[in-house]
């Protein structure tokens, strides 16, 4: 029988998502519900490395649960690469007497956590947060529909001032090296064109495209750019030498799209695996991604996802191209 945790923690590194507070606040709520004290490591990796360690009550995480952001803050930390780094981090870990931690962030969170466990087979529990929903092992990242409807709200303001002046819009969304933003938002703001890293663009045809709608009486057009396929800006330059009487704007969405209070999907998503995974945790469970499948909690082991690469859903590409027309 798997040894009950006395003392776990929490932590959240990487880049900030909607809804890493209201894990947070699952975290150390279902700890304080089986008796267990939390720690929370404010800074990500580097206050880990740091001691920016402080305890945290059911009374720390109240009222948090509609905030953005994480109140734990995060920071990047290539630093934590080095091994010699992380043996400071467990020494400060034991410090506190924490037996095993809930990670709360994207797949470079999943990288050093594998690294915390392979080195010094440290209990670890990881809960998918990321705007980018690049993940693989769960449908849905924390953050994810937070983003989308954060990119939703601006596009739709922007289609109104595309018809009003019978203009273009290039727009740049988020998503690092992958198109599921570019994709989700592009469907459900009836977006022309959409670009994405995953397919290969031909600017010739997106214009000849958009030449096609014109000549059906179309007026205003929306391409959706992913940032990890190409900027809004060169693609609006390009278009422009091949639409020249065409009146072409770009607006880039950049950090906007991280911000905002989350979702009733992204509190719902947090509230769910935060609170599974620290209970798998202090219930001598560890080394899972604690991911959804279908809307149920599924955890997975993180060796078997650690090398996996999520893939955008081509069928939902096809949608939304089918719709466009």
């Amino acid at each position: 029988m798997a040894k009950k945790l006395n003392t776990i923690g929490v932590i959240t590194t990487g880049g900030d998502a909607p809804g890493m507070n209201p894990a947070i606040r699952a975290v150390v709520r279902t700890a304080a519900f089986y008796g267990v004290k939390t720690y929370g490591v404010e800074k990500g990796w580097f206050g880990a490395i740091n001691d920016h360690i402080r305890e945290l009550t059911a009374h720390s995480v109240s009222g948090i649960i509609h905030h953005g952001g994480t109140f734990l803050h995060t920071k990047r930390c290539p630093e934590f690469k080095d091994k010699n780094n992380r043996q400071k981090a467990l020494a400060n870990f034991k410090k506190y007497g924490i037996e095993g931690m809930v990670v709360i962030g994207g797949d470079g969170s999943m990288r050093a956590s594998m690294a915390l466990i392979d080195d010094f087979k440290f209990p670890i529990n990881v809960v998918p947060a990321s705007i980018d929903n690049d993940i693989p092992g769960t449908d849905f990242t924390i953050g994810f529909d937070t983003a989308v409807n954060t990119a939703m709200e601006a596009i739709d303001k922007i289609r109104d001032t595309a018809d009003s002046h019978e203009r273009l819009f290039v727009i740049e969304v988020m998503g690092r090296h992958n198109g599921f933003i570019a994709a989700d938002v592009a469907l459900v703001c009836g977006a022309e064109i959409v670009i994405i890293p995953e397919v290969k663009h031909n600017i010739d045809a997106i214009a000849a495209k958009i030449s096609k709608g014109r000549q059906r009486g179309k007026e205003s057009f929306i391409v959706v750019v992913a940032e990890g396929a190409e900027s809004g800006v060169s693609v609006r330059d390009k278009l422009a030498k091949r639409l020249p009487d065409m009146d072409i704007r770009v607006s880039v969405l950049g950090h906007i799209q991280r911000g905002g209070s989350p979702s009733a999907f992204s509190r719902e998503l947090a509230g769910k695996l935060g609170a599974t995974a620290a209970e798998l945790l202090i219930n001598g469970k560890y080394g899972q991604l604690v991911g959804t499948k279908s809307d149920k909690v599924c955890p997975v082991p993180l060796n078997k996802v650690n090398r996996l690469v999520k893939k955008v859903e081509m069928e939902q590409l096809r949608i939304a191209e089918m719709l466009s027309s």
